[in-house]
């Protein structure tokens, strides 16, 4: 094994480890190892360099998860999304079991935006109140909404499929549409998946109906408000549906068993106006504007689909224009970009800090190395096979590499192997999208990190919940792919 082979998966499994173990955050984690293994490598004096292109090949992403944030934070403040949460929340009740499979459902149907932070913005901001409310596990939340999103991310506007395509100069649509069952039978295996979890839930918990929840919380404000104030109490999710203010109270909310989220006192309030999401009476609504801001929506993915204009400015252009029609007065707008600052700093910065990471792995030669290193290792024999040994492959390297990483520096070279056993590279195309339900949790998708930090999970915990779901979810994927002789 080569050197710089070992060091790729060393420094991999380093900040996987340090992660996992909660030993640092993973914006320090994404920065300091691979520059620590930048100078094992001997190319210290070259980090600069790195970086920089890192960033520079990241900005764009970046600026479209900024904007993209503002923009969908304020289609929700303003209750472009109310029908289909509350439709979905009509469905859920207060049953876990409903309320496990209402999250996939949601996640799915928001997802064919192909884009990943807005489902999970949407989906977080519909289903937090009631997992919180119900004391349900937020990493079944987190795990469930980022398998959903990744078998729906091989849309062909979604990514993975048009940089196959790209990569291997064949038509998007002749790699996506023959996979259609196979990613049919992946997301029934998510919906499946996610009965199994919401079964599990709903034995922990038992099924309450909603107005039971706002009973029990009633019962604690009204022994709270008999308390001295100084007191620390244990609050039961206060927050919407007229149970209390929430002001400067001090408490404890705990997240699901599990689910290691002891969130203390200080973030009460917080999650009290967050428990309001969807409060039909909030300030921000604006019904008079609802048919011009779903048309501004329909026109905006329309034109993402149709790649009239890159990403990253649709983006920009969209949000400047829902905040001036929906806030036109200058303090209501600083208020919204306020309201969504924390979310747009938390994911751009990952951005970035996740540039140190690619761009170190790229600049050293340690992902082509890697790269080289997998293909090598791929027997004689397995050469007619290379379609399955691909869709095997997309799982380990979509998720600790990044999609261009993958689609453009492997596959290529995976599809010659096949064609040198007269396999065609459309089934290497297709067989290279089925890691993507594991691929949305690697540390390397900016969009995870909108999910963890809006749900308050850490990406630890997230990750050991996640990885043999997603992984399972993926191969089921393939299964079916390989079932219908697609691959």
């Amino acid at each position: 094994m080569h050197m710089l082979t070992f060091l790729g998966f060393a420094m991999i499994a380093t900040f996987l480890v340090l992660i996992m173990m909660k030993k640092m955050s993973p914006i320090a984690a994404l920065v300091l190892i691979p520059a620590l293994f930048c100078v094992f490598v001997g190319k210290g004096a070259h980090l600069g360099d790195y970086v920089i292109e890192g960033v520079g090949q990241l900005a764009p992403t970046a600026a479209m998860l900024m904007f993209a944030i503002v923009y969908f934070g304020v289609m929700i403040d303003v209750g472009l999304f109310d029908p289909i949460v509350r439709g979905i929340l009509k469905f859920c009740k207060a049953d876990p079991l409903r309320i496990v499979v209402g999250t996939a459902l949601l996640a799915a149907i928001v997802s064919l935006d192909g884009d990943g932070s807005t489902t999970f913005m949407i989906t977080v901001s519909a289903m937090y109140p009631l997992y919180k409310r119900l004391k349900m596990s937020l990493v079944v939340m987190t795990g469930v909404a980022a398998t959903a999103n990744g078998v729906m991310n091989t849309l062909p506007w979604g990514g993975p499929t048009a940089r196959a395509a790209t990569a291997l100069k064949l038509d998007a649509g002749d790699i996506f549409v023959p996979m259609i069952p196979a990613l049919a039978v992946g997301l029934l295996f998510v919906i499946f998946l996610s009965y199994v979890l919401g079964l599990r839930e709903r034995k922990r918990l038992g099924v309450l109906s909603l107005e039971e929840v706002l009973e029990s919380d009633k019962v604690v404000l009204e022994k709270e408000d008999e308390k001295q104030p100084e007191t620390e109490t244990v609050l039961v999710g206060a927050g919407a549906g007229g149970s209390g203010d929430g002001k400067g109270r001090t408490g404890k909310t705990t997240g699901g068993a599990g689910s290691g989220t002891d969130a203390v006192a200080a973030d009460d309030d917080e999650d009290d106006v967050r428990l309001q999401g969807l409060d039909p009476n909030r300030p921000t609504l604006r019904p008079k504007l609802y048919w011009f801001n779903a048309l501004l929506t329909v026109a905006l993915l329309t034109a993402m689909i149709m790649e009239w204009l890159p990403i990253p400015v649709l983006f920009i252009l969209g949000a400047a224009l829902a905040l001036t029609v929906n806030f036109p007065h200058m303090p209501d707008q600083k208020a919204r970009l306020g309201a969504h600052a924390e979310n747009v700093l938390n994911v751009s910065g990952m951005v970035f800090a996740a540039a140190v990471f690619t761009g170190v792995l790229q600049g050293t030669g340690m992902v082509d190395s890697m790269a080289k290193w997998l293909v090598d290792g791929i027997p004689e024999g397995m050469g007619p096979h290379m379609a399955i040994v691909t869709g095997f492959l997309s799982l380990p390297l979509t998720y600790f590499m990044s999609n261009d990483g993958f689609y453009f520096g492997v596959l290529p070279v995976l599809a010659e192997a096949g064609a040198a056993h007269g396999v065609s590279p459309l089934e290497i195309a297709r067989a290279s999208l089925v890691g993507q339900p594991l691929h949305m949790s690697s540390p390397l998708v900016p969009a995870v990190y909108v999910l963890v930090g809006m749900a308050k999970v850490e990406f630890g915990d997230h990750t050991k919940f996640v990885v043999k779901w997603a992984a399972l979810t993926s191969l089921v994927v393939l299964g079916a792919g390989i079932l219908f002789g697609i691959i």
